[in-house]
C-alpha cells in the first residue's frame, strides 16, 4: 500500500535510473513539455489519467502508484532550510541575490502584483558557448495584479 506521493516519486526515480530513461523521453511519449513532466513525475503536479496512465507504462507503475499521479500534490519540493544541494542552492543564491531587482522592475513595469506560478510555462536549454556551454532558462508567466477593494 502506498501512502504518499513522495513513494511514486520514489519509485519513478529508481526505474529510471535502472532503465536510463531520459525526461525528454517521457515528455514525448505524453506530448508535454520536459519541464511540466519532469515537475509532475517529481510530484509536483496532477497527471489527467491519460498522463498518468502513459508515464505508469514508462516506469512499470502499479494501478495504485498510477491513481497517487492524479492526485493533486502538496506543493513545494524544497525543505524550509536553505537548501544544500549546489544546483538547488544556486538557484537558492539567485533568488536571494536578484529578488528585490526582479521585483522591484517587475512592479515598475506591471505595477503591484505578483507573476504567476500557476499560469506559468519554463523553457530549459543548453546554450552553446565557446567558454563554456550555458544554461538558458526561461521563465513565463501571467502577471496578477493586487485588486483594491
Amino acid at each position: 500500500m502506498i501512502t504518499s506521493r513522495e513513494e511514486v516519486t520514489a519509485q519513478i526515480m529508481s526505474a529510471k535510473v535502472l532503465k536510463s530513461i531520459k525526461w525528454s523521453d517521457v515528455a514525448s511519449a505524453i506530448g508535454l513539455s520536459k519541464e511540466w513532466t519532469t515537475s509532475a513525475c517529481l510530484g509536483q503536479m496532477a497527471c489527467d489519467k491519460a498522463q498518468a496512465t502513459k508515464i505508469g507504462e514508462i516506469f512499470d507503475l502499479s494501478d495504485e502508484a498510477v491513481a497517487w499521479l492524479q492526485i493533486a500534490p502538496y506543493k513545494g519540493s524544497l525543505p524550509t532550510a536553505v537548501p544544500t544541494d549546489p544546483l538547488i542552492y544556486r538557484w537558492y543564491e539567485v533568488v536571494n541575490v536578484y529578488g528585490s531587482t526582479i521585483k522591484e522592475l517587475i512592479h515598475e513595469e506591471f505595477g503591484d502584483g505578483i507573476m504567476s506560478a500557476i499560469d506559468f510555462s519554463m523553457d530549459i536549454q543548453r546554450e552553446e558557448n565557446e567558454k563554456g556551454d550555458r544554461v538558458n532558462v526561461v521563465l513565463s508567466g501571467k502577471f496578477l495584479p493586487y485588486k483594491t477593494y
